[in-house]
């Protein structure tokens, strides 16, 4: 008897850790994504206005947490790994005229874009004294 609580006892405690294995894998990442024509405050409220309306549509609210280094043109994002992959978050980076990391803007999407929020190849991002990463006093 004493040997087949034992048994029990071991089986119930590995399928806790089991259980709880699941859960960890579960749990929120940040992801970096780079883009070359994401370094002013124009751009960030644009592309963080796409990603919440995109974020509730089509990726069950996957996506937690948005910070911006305009200087560095990045934005990190802390999404749920279960609810959303990194692959459809560039690609929704993309469909707001953006690039991501290696993958370039939906070329429709981009053309809409104001033109500081071009590429700097294109004419756009911070001119010569003038800096775009803040935004203008009210």
């Amino acid at each position: 008897m004493k040997k087949q609580i034992v048994l029990l006892s071991i089986l119930l405690a590995g399928t806790f850790t089991a259980g709880k294995a699941q859960v960890m894998a579960a749990r929120q990442q940040w992801i970096t994504i780079k883009s070359a024509n994401l370094k002013c405050w124009e751009c960030k409220e644009k592309l963080l206005m796409y990603l919440k309306t995109e974020n509730a549509a089509n990726m069950q609210n996957g996506m937690v947490d948005y910070r911006f280094n305009l200087l560095a043109g990045e934005i990190r994002i802390l999404f749920h790994p279960d609810r959303v992959s990194a692959d459809e978050i560039r690609t929704a980076i993309n469909n707001a005229g953006f690039d991501a990391d290696t993958t370039k803007a939906e070329p429709d999407a981009y053309k809409t874009l104001p033109p500081i929020c071009k590429r700097a190849e294109d004419g756009g991002g911070p001119q010569k004294g003038k800096p775009c990463h803040i935004p203008p006093m009210q």
